[in-house]
């Protein structure tokens, strides 16, 4: 049979069955069109989490203090709750492992923020210098306390862009404002780049000082 005729055959087909024809061309079209759309879901997904896990820092390792138990109780506080780990344990983890390359410390804990007459409650980290590098943090506006104010001990903060947009507005630039965190006031050096999130786990709703 010539090609002409095949195909001669196969439109006569096709016209004299127009709706089993247009039915079977429409399944064929939706069932590649949900294939096209799972996968696409599922490595949107996939880029999400990544970038969500990557946000956090890559080959993080995370050194927390063991459970809080009272004298003569049964009952403990969960792990983490005991404030037993100090800068010299950093700075012991620093010299004496060489696969850690940075060491970052920190403190953390929810605070009421004042700043021009506005407030905000928000989660409040201290820190050093390294702790951009160890958490993959990039910096919008100013910069990020170095080692200088580190060892002087300046009171400075760096604002993640949702508590800076809660003290002080969309319009008014925080570097070189000023807040108070429990009384005490802090220079504002810089603001992050955002990264997203939500609750207790939005890294753009944070306070890092010395």
């Amino acid at each position: 049979m010539k090609t002409s005729d095949l195909i001669e055959e196969t439109y006569l087909a096709l016209v004299s069955n127009k709706a089993r024809s247009g039915l079977t061309i429409l399944g064929i079209v939706i069932g590649i069109g949900s294939v096209i759309a799972m996968i696409a879901i599922g490595q949107g997904t996939q880029a999400s989490i990544t970038s969500s896990i990557e946000s956090l820092g890559s080959n993080l390792v995370m050194v927390m203090p063991g459970a809080q138990r009272s004298a003569g109780s049964f009952v403990s506080s969960g792990r983490g709750s005991a404030q037993t780990l100090t800068i010299a344990d950093s700075d012991a983890i620093k010299t004496g492992i060489p696969l850690a390359k940075n060491v970052a410390p920190i403190t953390s804990g929810r605070y009421q923020v004042v700043a021009k007459g506005t407030n905000t409650n928000t989660q409040v980290v201290g820190t050093t210098a390294e702790y951009t590098t160890v958490k993959n943090i990039s910096i919008d506006q100013g910069v990020f306390f170095g080692d200088q104010q580190v060892k002087s001990g300046t009171k400075v903060a760096v604002l993640g862009p949702t508590t800076a947009n809660d003290l002080f507005g969309s319009s008014t630039s925080p570097v070189g404002q000023t807040i108070k965190i429990k009384g005490i006031e802090f220079k504002v050096i810089g603001t992050t780049v955002a990264k997203g999130g939500s609750g207790f786990n939005n890294q753009d709703d944070m306070i890092y000082i010395l």
